[in-house]
C-alpha cells in the first residue's frame, strides 16, 4: 500500500477489488486513472497525477493498466485512454476522458470539497 499522497498502480483485479470495496465505506474521493503504457497522452498526464496526489492527501488516486487489467477497464465502459472515473461511496460520480489537464484539475477541487453526489 502506497503512502498519501501517491498514486496507487493497480496490477490484480484482487488489489482493484480491495481498493473499491473500502472506497465503498468511506466518503473519500477515489480517481480511477485509466491508462496504458503505449498512450502518449497518458504518459503527459501522469506527472499532473502524481502532482495532484501529493497536493491533495485526501483523495486516494488509483491508476490501472488496461492491457494489464481489461475487465476492469470493461467494467467500467473505459473506451479511450486515458480515463479519469470519479468515485465517492463505489458509485461513479464523474468522469474526464482525454488529457485535459484543467478538466481534471477543477473536477478533483469540485468533488473532493463537495458532500457525496450521485450522477
Amino acid at each position: 500500500m502506497a503512502a498519501e499522497g501517491q498514486v496507487i498502480a493497480i496490477h490484480t483485479v484482487e488489489a482493484w477489488n480491495q481498493q473499491f470495496e473500502s472506497s465503498k465505506t468511506s466518503d473519500r474521493l477515489v480517481v480511477v486513472d485509466f491508462t496504458a503504457s503505449w498512450c502518449g497522452p497518458c504518459r503527459f498526464m501522469a506527472p499532473i497525477l502524481s502532482d495532484l496526489a501529493k497536493k491533495m492527501p485526501q483523495v486516494l488516486f488509483l491508476k490501472v493498466d488496461v492491457d494489464e487489467l481489461p475487465t476492469v477497464a470493461e467494467e467500467w465502459g473505459v473506451e479511450a485512454m486515458p480515463t479519469f472515473i470519479f468515485l465517492k461511496e463505489g458509485k461513479k460520480i464523474d468522469a474526464v476522458v482525454g488529457a485535459n489537464r484543467d478538466d481534471l484539475q477543477q473536477k478533483v477541487s469540485l468533488h473532493s470539497s463537495s458532500s457525496v453526489q450521485t450522477a
